[in-house]
């Protein structure tokens, strides 16, 4: 099964989108856009740039814990990983969101 975007508006009216990979799970989260014309030029940057591993970025949580971001060519992050046990799993999940991310379809909610 391929991966898809979701996206969809929070309790606080906020329109976000999520990148799910084939199994369901989500591999990348966005930030909250104003407007579903936003969020939607969000998922068209994560489609764009997932497959340039310069535009990743790992981090290690407070908690010890790793994630990642994934920047768009200006700099700004335009979606964020779960948070990860072990450096080995974030690579995971960056190869997963570099695969899953250009040809994946949109599902609105």
């Amino acid at each position: 099964m391929a991966g898809k975007f979701e996206l969809f508006t929070a309790k606080n009216g906020k329109t976000h989108f999520h990148l799910k990979a084939g199994n369901g799970e989500v591999i990348l989260a966005s930030q909250g856009y104003a407007a579903r014309s936003g969020a939607r030029n969000g998922i068209e940057s994560v489609r764009k740039n997932a497959g340039d591993a310069k535009r990743f970025e790992k981090k290690t949580a407070k908690n010890g814990k790793h994630y990642f971001v994934l920047k768009a060519r200006n700099s700004q992050v335009i979606g964020t990983s779960e948070m990860y046990e072990s450096e080995r799993a974030c690579d995971n999940g960056i190869a997963s969101v570099a695969k899953n991310a250009p040809g994946a379809k949109l599902a609105e909610g």
